[in-house]
């Protein structure tokens, strides 16, 4: 069976593991073995195949409805694509909202969007904004979000992480509103010729967004003021309590 076992691997079954040798064997001797002798047999020949790495899977917390009374309660992520005419692709958005007081806290631009990158800017936004974490970041199941690197930020910066379920936008329905107003004031506007356009119009716009733009569902304030406004009957508030 040894002789076996080393014909084949040299052979057509040279990327075999130990199940499928078994019924190799059995297919072409007629040979009925049990696939755990088998697998004794190969690690006594060294032909055993390296085991796969089984990777540790973080628990799905799924979206539900909150009361934001606060900036730093809940946050909403997501990714949206820009396109460059001039080199002929596209580009990523992603960005990280405050859902009380609609700033973008965070944003990357990029011509590729991965899970280090969501791990990076949500470093930043915790950095900046909750430095303590405790903070509720909702997102979609797009793979940044899903990735090994995201959850384990999550996990460091004491962050909960929320997902969304599939096919309902509506969940992340603020991001969604914001990439609308991307689209309808930036994006459109721009036939962008190069990535170094696109990084420079998306940064405009963004200062724009969160300084100057007023938004109606928080007085007709720019966010940035809004933020500012809030933060300070925070802080009054505090004194008089001391």
């Amino acid at each position: 069976i040894k002789e076996w076992l080393c014909e084949a691997i040299e052979g057509e079954c040279y990327n075999y593991g130990y199940v499928k040798l078994t019924v190799w064997l059995h297919k072409k001797y007629g040979l009925v073995i049990n696939k755990k002798k088998v697998y004794r047999l190969c690690k006594e020949l060294g032909l055993l195949k390296p085991q796969r790495r089984i990777k540790r899977k973080h628990p799905r917390r799924l979206a539900k409805k909150r009361e934001v009374t606060a900036p730093n309660q809940l946050w909403e992520v997501d990714v949206k694509y820009g396109y460059i005419a001039g080199e002929d692709r596209f580009f990523f958005i992603m960005s990280i909202l405050d859902v009380y007081d609609r700033m973008i806290i965070e944003y990357h631009t990029g011509l590729s969007c991965t899970g280090h990158d969501a791990a990076y800017i949500l470093s930043k936004a915790c950095a900046r904004r909750a430095p303590g974490g405790k903070v509720v970041v909702r997102t979609d199941n797009g793979p940044q979000f899903i990735s090994m690197a995201f959850e384990t930020a999550c996990e460091k910066l004491s962050v909960e992480h929320e997902r969304i379920p599939n096919s309902s936008p509506n969940s992340n329905a603020h991001i969604e509103a914001f990439h609308s107003i991307l689209e309808d004031d930036c994006l459109r506007l721009h036939e962008l010729e190069s990535f170094a356009e696109a990084y420079q119009v998306i940064t405009e716009f963004m200062r724009y967004y969160n300084e100057v733009r007023l938004h109606s569902s928080i007085g007709y304030r720019p966010p940035l003021e809004y933020h500012n406004c809030i933060m300070s009957k925070s802080e009054i508030a505090l004194v008089m309590r001391a």
